[in-house]
């Protein structure tokens, strides 16, 4: 019988006290991709556009270049999309994460057997 994997590995790169890119601000970039809004990204991830903005500002100030490009709004203006190098961003993130998956999921599942069936 298979146990349930109870851990769980969560890349996260951190760029001095901030977080440049983990897997919530990945998906949020790939949301933006998908949908060419930051407003509309923060609604189909259930954030608040106040949260979304600050997070895609974060990215913006811990990279080289920017990950995002936004227009302001207003009739017929506004959107956002990723940058090229925001896409190799993307990329390279969810490369890392991968790998890490592939290497460490033995290792982690056998850790997890240490691990109480819930936290007391």
């Amino acid at each position: 019988m298979k146990r349930h994997r109870r851990g769980a590995t969560k890349l996260r790169i951190m760029f001095g006290p901030e977080i440049a890119m983990g897997p919530g601000k990945s998906d949020l970039l790939e949301t933006i991709a998908a949908t060419g809004s930051i407003s509309e990204s923060a609604r189909k991830l259930g954030m608040s556009y106040r949260r979304t903005w600050l997070l895609v500002d974060t990215m913006n100030r811990c990279f080289r270049e920017p990950v995002v490009a936004s227009a302001t709004g207003g009739t017929g203006g506004g959107g956002a999309q990723v940058t090229p190098f925001g896409l190799q961003v993307i990329a390279r993130f969810r490369s890392m994460q991968k790998r890490i998956d592939r290497v460490l999921t033995p290792e982690l599942e056998a850790f997890s057997d240490l691990l109480a069936d819930k936290p007391r």
